[in-house]
């Protein structure tokens, strides 16, 4: 039986040197990841998601109005964030934005809604990090409630009432596609399935496997709803290039500048090489030739039983040059050998992915 795993792409605009290595201008940096959506689409990958950030080391602080640029230049990829910090936004105009998206792309918008891992946002737009996990779980209830689009009457604690109120544009098409982000933490992991909403795991470093647990507990939820799971999916740091050792020569530079510079903010001792290799040869870095990159993603994806594994291609200053070939070659080479791999093996045994 022939089975389907959708397979997108990530970035966070990270802001990226010239072939000089000065950095470039935000607008460009913007201009490019366009450039390389438009390619993504070119070749078939499903899936392009644009992250939200309000720091100087990434370009996009507005992923919605990227993302409608991105709908302007492609045809079938589908549009998202990676992710939006709801917390700190305006949750209405969040809806909005993104029922725009979907009618501007012809139904291809999906919303990826997480608390965010950076906090910036919050101080910039007037909310108290006291009350990081009430606005989350406040917000996301209006978000559920918008999705049923419905006159909404509701209440919470954070912001006045709403009662018998319309929301516009309506999502062409029925409900938005969401999935809520999750990086770790059991209490998301069922807050996903109270509201009935796909789970989209962040794994950027370790064994994969050690997220069997959340997978499990996301079934148990559902078995104790008595309602069929909703897809589960995942998110990772990755970069292909001709030859394993090409991979890693190009892509470690930009990756400690990256991690090192958000480790500093976070107490993290600066990254050696060894523990790259270590996460690049068993952890949650994919990076390598087509072959390596595309064995590791099937060993993984047939481990957790993902129906979508997204590939997080920007990292630092790396080059937009060097992140166009790694996108031509995750299109064109591991994408059909991931493929090949999970259809073999589903061959084989019968087990396919969870259903996106």
């Amino acid at each position: 039986m022939t089975v389907h795993l959708d397979m997108g792409l990530h970035t966070f605009g990270d802001v990226t040197a010239d072939v000089d290595g000065a950095l470039l201008p935000l607008a460009v940096v913007i201009r490019n990841l366009i450039d390389q959506a438009a390619l993504a689409d070119e070749l078939g990958v499903d899936f392009i998601g644009v992250g939200e950030h309000h720091r100087a080391d990434f370009a996009v602080s507005a992923p919605e109005i990227v993302l409608a640029a991105i709908a302007s230049r492609t045809k079938r990829i589908r549009l998202g964030s990676a992710t939006t910090v709801l917390s700190s936004d305006d949750l209405i105009r969040v809806f909005e934005r993104f029922a725009t998206l979907d009618a501007a792309s012809n139904g291809r918008a999906e919303a990826i809604l997480g608390r965010g891992s950076f906090t910036e946002s919050f101080r910039l737009f007037g909310f108290s990090l006291d009350q990081y996990e009430e606005l989350f779980d406040e917000k996301l209830d209006l978000f559920a409630a918008l999705l049923k689009q419905q006159p909404i009457t509701w209440q919470g604690q954070l912001r006045p009432p709403l009662i018998d109120q319309d929301v516009f544009p309506p999502v062409e098409h029925g409900p938005l596609k969401t999935w809520i982000g999750v990086g770790g933490s059991a209490e998301s992991v069922v807050r996903a399935a109270r509201y009935d909403l796909p789970l989209m795991l962040a794994i950027i470093g370790g064994d994969p496997k050690r997220f069997l647990p959340y997978i499990d507990l996301h079934f148990r939820a559902y078995q104790t709803l008595e309602k069929p799971p909703q897809p589960v999916g995942m998110h990772s740091p990755g970069y292909v290039a001709a030859t394993d050792e090409k991979a890693r020569d190009e892509f470690w530079p930009a990756y400690k500048v990256m991690r090192d510079r958000v480790g500093r903010d976070r107490g993290w001792p600066p990254m050696q090489r060894a523990e790259f290799d270590r996460e690049t040869a068993h952890g949650s870095l994919y990076v390598g030739s087509p072959q390596t990159v595309a064995r590791r993603i099937a060993e993984t994806v047939k481990a957790l039983g993902v129906a979508r594994f997204d590939m997080k291609y920007s990292a630092g200053p790396l080059s937009h040059q060097n992140m166009m070939r790694c996108i031509e070659l995750y299109g064109t080479e591991v994408i059909p050998l991931v493929r090949e791999m999970i259809n073999h093996e589903s061959d084989l045994t019968g087990s396919t992915p969870m259903s996106a």
